[in-house]
């Protein structure tokens, strides 16, 4: 059995362009404005974000890649979940009764700029489909 050694790990600075290029296209799709994608990185500066997403590289915190891996578990469930890409798209903008949203949107939610934020809506997400 192998194990994994450290040297063999990818740098973070290899999972940046996807990484960016992955987050930066969900965006698009949810049709997010800067400020928001900013929150939903945990707000780095201004010309640190705006480098990020013109560049698509350079060297991501540990927590900036935990929030896009949950932006990408959020965006996956919901089109896993809704049979209708448009449909998937679009309920992070609709207001929900379920007692994590209080009938605000889960893009309210996400954007209350922690991770937990992100954290609770893919979990909600995963116990929809059955696998909380």
């Amino acid at each position: 059995m192998s194990q994994l050694r450290l040297a063999d790990a990818p740098d973070r600075r290899d999972l940046a362009a996807p990484a960016l290029k992955a987050f930066f296209n969900i965006t698009a799709r949810w049709r997010l404005g800067n400020e928001q994608e900013r929150v939903l990185l945990g707000t780095p500066g201004r010309s640190t974000f705006y480098r990020w997403k013109r560049d698509l590289c350079g060297q991501l915190p540990h927590d900036v890649l935990e929030r896009i891996s949950y932006v990408l578990g959020i965006y996956k469930a919901l089109h896993l979940i809704f049979g209708d890409a448009r449909q998937a798209d679009e309920w992070i903008h609709r207001a929900n009764a379920a007692p994590l949203f209080g009938g605000r949107t889960a893009l309210d939610r996400m954007l209350g700029g922690q991770v937990a934020d992100l954290f609770v809506v893919r979990q909600y997400l995963d116990a929809q489909r059955g696998w909380g």
